[in-house]
């Protein structure tokens, strides 16, 4: 794994008006780009029944039986689907492709188009299926570098989640990380292993010291010191197999994606810096794998934190919170401006919203209603639930300051926020986000597998409130 990962960019080439045209309509302009078409084509679109059908596509033919034009239909009004053009990529033979028209924002079909391409093939053999490439013309008013750099990321973030752990361990995901930081001239620090109990991250240290690998945190900075401070923390459980709580197999077997909100975290990071964004960024990772050996960390046992507070653990299957307790302690200390995380943290969050929509916290109504305009303007939806502090008795402990988890089946990714909340309190604004950081089937511009969610948000949240750079 490298800090490139796979480039998306390459597919996006500056506008010739030489590609084959592709119309991305809603059902009102369907007949109107049917007029410019040629007889051959619109003999064949009569031909097939073609009818106006959101996802339905059509490769027309000219009279010389080369492609003349490409037909994808996307709904209507409110109701068309901004991630549509996505399923291009699946379906067209390769060659060089323009959009001529379309319903849809074209910077997000745009982008929907690069994400729709992107393929892990790291551990396949090359077959002449590999042959050739798509190339897209970059449409009027997009920002062609932008975009490649939003695409390039969210490419790294997807890499990261889908390499099995037996090659993105604790000490490889912290190298990517590193070199991330290296790279764009970001200054790093790495602790690791005992080290994290001298420099005061113990909860970091119990949950990943039973692994072959020892636990570390990487804590990287940069930008100008005078810009606003946004800070951004990232669980990175390289596997999870719950502990001496164990996971039954089949919920162990997506764990390799447990570090999602730390590749996420990463993919965000890389827009900042590449874009150059006038913010001073701190990214902090705790870097673990939840084990199980001898030394492994048990239910009943009571952990100190960073923080100060003492933590009863009630289940080593809820490990998430404690590394992301002591990291948020650590970015809570020099009170920055903005301070997110990004976790897989529950499955409560599942049962509750599914794999597509990631719930959001924050005390914030400003920040709320920032995120949720992002979300919706970039096609990269979350929703919000509540911190409601009616259920910060179920963290009660009898002999610690707090357990970590509500012990009952309820509201179980709102006791998790709870949990965190109790370990911000300096900075100005803070938000939680609880993704799944995974495509369970394909859909338009989102292949099966893992999944970057939340980077064209965030990368919209910060442009928003902080400028371009």
């Amino acid at each position: 794994m490298t800090a490139a990962g796979t480039l998306l960019s390459s597919i996006l080439v500056a506008a010739t008006g030489t590609g084959r045209p592709v119309h991305c309509v809603t059902s009102d302009q369907l007949p109107i780009a049917i007029k410019t078409f040629s007889a051959t084509a619109s003999a064949h679109l009569e031909a097939i029944g073609f009818r106006h059908e959101a996802g339905k596509t059509a490769i027309l033919p000219g009279a010389d039986g080369s492609i003349e034009a490409v037909i994808l239909c996307i709904g209507n009004g409110e109701k068309a689907d901004q991630m549509l053009a996505g399923k291009l990529p699946g379906l067209l033979p390769p060659g060089l492709y323009r959009f001529a028209e379309t319903g849809a924002d074209p910077e997000i079909a745009t982008l929907a188009f690069l994400l729709g391409a992107y393929k892990f093939n790291r551990y396949k053999s090359k077959s002449a299926s590999d042959a050739g490439m798509l190339e897209l013309e970059t449409p009027a008013g997009v920002d062609r570098l932008k975009l490649g750099v939003v695409a390039d990321a969210i490419a790294l973030g997807r890499d990261l989640i889908n390499t099995p752990t037996s090659d993105l361990g604790p000490e490889a995901f912290a190298a990517a990380a590193l070199a991330i930081a290296k790279d764009h001239g970001g200054e790093a620090r790495l602790i690791v292993g005992d080290d994290l109990l001298l420099q005061g991250f113990p909860m970091v240290h119990a949950v990943g010291r039973a692994a072959g690998e020892a636990p570390r945190l990487v804590d990287f900075t940069w930008g100008d010191p005078s810009h606003p401070k946004v800070t951004l923390v990232g669980k990175s459980v390289c596997f999870d197999t719950g502990g001496l709580n164990i996971k039954p197999d089949a919920s162990m077997l997506l764990m390799k994606k447990d570090m999602g909100g730390g590749a996420i975290t990463l993919a965000i990071a890389r827009i900042v810096m590449e874009l150059r964004l006038p913010v001073r960024l701190r990214v902090i990772l705790p870097i673990v794998e939840n084990a199980i050996s001898g030394n492994a960390f048990r239910p009943g046992d009571v952990l100190m934190s960073r923080h100060g507070l003492s933590v009863e653990i009630g289940n080593t299957d809820a490990e998430g919170r404690l590394i992301l307790a002591d990291a948020l302690s650590l970015a809570d200390e020099e009170s920055p401006d903005l301070l997110l995380d990004f976790a897989t943290l529950t499955g409560a969050a599942r049962v509750a919203l599914g794999p597509d929509l990631p719930p959001f916290f924050t005390d914030d109504e400003t920040l709320a209603a920032d995120v949720a305009e992002a979300g919706e303007a970039t096609a990269d939806p979350v929703w919000r639930l509540p911190l409601w502090s009616g259920y910060d008795a179920m963290l009660n402990s009898k002999i610690a300051d707090l357990n970590h988890i509500g012990g009952g089946p309820f509201a179980g990714s709102i006791v998790a926020a709870l949990f965190l909340r109790r370990f911000v309190g300096k900075a100005k604004r803070w938000g939680h986000f609880d993704a799944y950081a995974w495509n369970p089937s394909t859909k338009p511009g989102r292949p099966e597998g893992g999944e970057a969610q939340l980077v064209r948000l965030v990368h919209r949240l910060l442009e928003q409130r902080y400028g371009r750079g």
